[in-house]
């Protein structure tokens, strides 16, 4: 494990103690499952943006092939 110094503002930092005091476990062991959480969350996001984006650049050619398609099953209609 990698220790580190935290700075947390007061109101973070008290509803935190009240929180840990209630469901009794340790601080560390809070903050790192909410920075896992966290990280989870982020995770996705980021994974969502670089699909969106990846899609973008596969669009015009998609259209382009659909675009074919329909005019083959045109062509077999006659």
């Amino acid at each position: 494990m990698k220790s580190l110094s935290l700075k947390l503002d007061d109101k973070v930092f008290m509803e935190t103690e009240k929180i840990t005091e209630v469901l009794d476990i340790p601080r560390n062991r809070y903050i790192n499952a909410a920075l896992k959480f966290y990280n989870s969350h982020n995770a996705k996001l980021l994974l969502k943006k670089k699909l969106a984006k990846e899609s973008l650049l596969v669009r015009e050619n998609s259209m382009e092939t659909l675009r074919e398609m329909e005019l083959l099953e045109d062509g077999n209609e006659n």
